[in-house]
């Protein structure tokens, strides 16, 4: 008699057992599916917002759809652009990756509502002569299939690990739904050989400027006698470079909605703003090394907070300048469905920028620590010094590419930067190693060397190889597309 109740509680508990497994196990398999719902939750709200704003519109649903792809659109670069902004900074573990999350929504948001591309040439600054796109029908579905090519792409990027180039992906899909529309003739092709020339001239031109700082603090302040002496003097100097660089870059892209402002003016607030950094972080700095051990540990302490602020304005200035990604084609569409008297020219809508800044925070926190990861440990591994020199060297080369009329990719010098960080790095710890005599006279087995390298090959392999064919698998897809709506419309 005694041992049925104990029997009975054995089995309550064995069922018990049971169904915590069930919830766990429902749990694990859920999880993956809250970030897609979310998604589809933000898009659906998009185009409720889409259907209310344009009621008394004709052909009201062409732009909800447009719509609809435009925050896809935005909800995919969120995942894959903003990583390379984020990663080097959660790479040096100078941010977690929940704080750099949050400063990138925020920045991203103000970068894109404050100082975000007012006016965007839908027709990708030449790529199609605009007479190819004339008949407002064409125009409409050329945008839609740009849109919708290059949101996949990114998609497919971003699934695959590989930091892309959103300009390139909507460049590619402007130009894929031009030839679909009037042939090879209606492309401008010297334009797009001076953007295939990008594909060179950004990573190499971001990695030479990041291995040159790299270089700079490694001589003049890690293999210093007095390090936090040499930190003193030289981390305000490199903070005021910053904030000159960062002052001189917003001003082009965020003021001349205001004034304007050309290369010298910009370049003359970048010096105020280069002075007064200065002044301001030299006591500060100072205050900051006392009592620290003259090692090269103590020196990353003191690169971590202009990191911080380094990251941030980064993701400022990509909201400023990458949201017209995002929402272009969809403002071109609406423009187009509106008033498509000059459609070559279109100012984006108010609702518009909010679709893509909110697209742009969304799909970097639902999508985004997978490439943050990526960009920010699995290339090279990063320290705060490495990681400023790599955000440094992205302001610094957009504004020389600016200067200089070259047209470059803000993913690529980023993630040039990183190979150049990681690059020169092999090269300097193999010099190293030559002058204090572990390399003289003892061959290297293939092995070892390649436990040396610093950087890893497969990853460099499969970014390049995403980038060469970002243009030509964006321009297929579009015109695909391009093709199938227009059907679709007959």
């Amino acid at each position: 008699m005694t041992d049925r109740p104990v029997n009975q509680w054995k089995t309550l508990d064995k069922d018990l057992n049971r169904i915590s497994h069930l919830e766990r196990g429902t749990q694990y398999v859920a999880r993956p599916l809250i970030a897609p719902g979310i998604a589809l939750a933000f898009i659906v709200i998009v185009a409720v917002i889409a259907a209310v704003l344009t009621g008394g519109t004709s052909d009201r649903m062409i732009v909800i759809a447009a719509a609809v792809f435009g925050a896809y659109m935005a909800l995919n670069i969120g995942a894959n652009d903003v990583a390379n902004n984020m990663g080097p900074a959660v790479g040096a573990n100078a941010l977690t990756m929940g704080g750099a999350i949050a400063i990138a929504a925020v920045f991203e948001t103000a970068g894109a509502l404050i100082a975000g591309g007012d006016v965007v040439n839908t027709i990708s600054g030449g790529i199609v002569s605009p007479e190819s796109l004339a008949d407002r029908a064409t125009f409409i579905w050329a945008m839609m299939a740009a849109l919708i090519s290059a949101a996949l792409w990114i998609n497919l990027a971003t699934w695959v690990g590989a930091p892309v180039s959103t300009t390139h992906s909507v460049v590619g899909g402007v130009m894929g739904a031009g030839i679909a529309a009037a042939g090879l003739a209606a492309v401008n092709w010297p334009t797009m050989a001076q953007i295939a020339a990008s594909w060179v001239i950004s990573p190499v031109l971001g990695g030479a400027v990041a291995a040159m700082f790299l270089a700079f603090i490694k001589a003049r302040v890690e293999y210093a006698e007095d390090k936090i002496a040499a930190a003193r003097l030289w981390v305000p100097i490199l903070t005021a470079i910053m904030a000159g660089a960062f002052a001189t870059y917003l001003s082009l892209k965020g003021l001349r909605k205001i004034v304007d402002i050309d290369m010298p003016m910009a370049l003359a607030i970048g010096l105020g703003f280069a002075i007064f950094t200065q002044i301001i972080t030299k006591p500060l700095i100072r205050r900051q090394s006392e009592g620290l051990e003259n090692r090269k540990k103590s020196l990353k302490k003191l690169f971590g907070v202009p990191l911080v602020c380094s990251a941030a304005l980064l993701s400022f200035a990509h909201g400023a300048n990458d949201v017209a990604n995002a929402v272009g084609p969809l403002a071109a569409i609406v423009h187009a469905v509106q008033d498509f008297d000059d459609a070559t020219r279109v100012i984006i809508p108010l609702w518009v920028m909010i679709v893509g800044a909110a697209g742009l925070s969304f799909g970097l926190m639902l999508f985004g620590p997978k490439l943050i990861r990526m960009v920010g440990s699995q290339i090279t591994k990063l320290n705060p010094m490495r990681a400023y020199c790599v955000a440094l060297s992205a302001a610094i080369t957009v504004i020389i590419a600016s200067g200089l009329g070259l047209p470059v990719s803000s993913t690529h010098i980023a993630v040039g930067a990183i190979f150049g960080v990681g690059f020169y790095r092999e090269w300097d710890a193999e010099k190293r190693a030559r002058a204090n005599g572990i390399l003289k006279g003892k061959p290297v087995a293939p092995e070892e060397r390649s436990r040396r390298k610093l950087v890893r090959r497969s990853h460099f392999l499969t970014i390049i190889a995403a980038w060469v064919i970002t243009v030509p698998a964006t321009s297929l897809l579009s015109a695909g597309v391009f093709l199938c709506l227009s059907m679709l419309s007959l």
